[in-house]
């Protein structure tokens, strides 16, 4: 798997506390080799995937997977999508997969979550069709993309706006500076330390947000930057 400190974290627990920021690729192999069905692809999303997680951050696996055909053509159609949670030796695991239709269905749509999740960078498990998907995805974005990273940011910063925390802000930004980007370039980039060098209207104070955030969930964003600026930043 690529990308960024994913260098293996040792097992020994005389070590000291786990740190969930490193992903051990042989773990998460194992991981996805316990799904019920063949995978089309396994990728990492969430803080890990947007360049944020912190010590104790879950691991968020999506991908697709392909059911039997008697699961689609028969009377009974198998599980669309995959979901389980489950604690693995100290790592909490967030699975969620779809059927390889269903996947194909929500790509149609503008939904930016669902190709940040085919183009992710760190890949857990890939086959030849996860590759001929991944080169379709340019024929994928429109202008409606913008809508959804729109609308994600506003839940986001209501979010902010509840209670202060840097979690949702840097939700907020990156989603904001995903959504700029993509719309001028075509390309999908969720991590948000790549955004910063990306995106002219980043806010400067971004690198010290992503300081504050990994020691803690509960950090607090004002202690940063005041919040008159963060929603005038935000709303420009």
């Amino acid at each position: 798997m690529t990308g960024p400190d994913q260098t293996p974290h040792p097992d020994d627990a005389s070590v000291g506390p786990r740190d969930d920021r490193r992903l051990d690729d042989a773990e998460l192999r194992r991981i996805a080799a316990t799904h019920p069905y063949p995978l089309v692809f396994a990728t990492v999303s969430g803080a890990h995937l947007y360049g944020f997680a912190s010590p104790d951050s879950d691991v968020d696996l999506r991908g697709a997977h392909l059911l039997p055909v008697a699961d689609l053509v028969g009377l009974r159609s198998g599980p669309e999508t995959v979901t389980a949670t489950w604690d693995e030796a100290g790592l909490e695991v967030d699975l969620v997969t779809h059927d390889a239709r269903k996947l194909c269905r929500l790509l149609l749509r503008p939904d930016g979550y669902v190709l940040e999740q085919l183009l992710s960078p760190l890949v857990v498990a890939t086959t030849p069709e996860h590759a001929e998907l991944v080169s379709y995805a340019p024929r994928l974005v429109t202008r409606r993309h913008a809508h959804h990273y729109r609308g994600f940011a506003r839940g986001q910063w209501a979010r902010y706006t509840a209670d202060a925390r840097v979690k949702p802000l840097l939700y907020t930004l990156r989603v904001l500076l995903t959504g700029i980007h993509l719309m001028r370039s075509g390309e999908v980039v969720a991590d948000l330390v790549r955004l910063a060098d990306l995106v002219d209207e980043r806010p400067p104070y971004v690198a010290e947000l992503l300081a504050v955030k990994p020691p803690g969930e509960q950090a607090a964003a004002d202690d940063v930057v005041p919040a008159e600026r963060l929603a005038a930043d935000v709303a420009a």
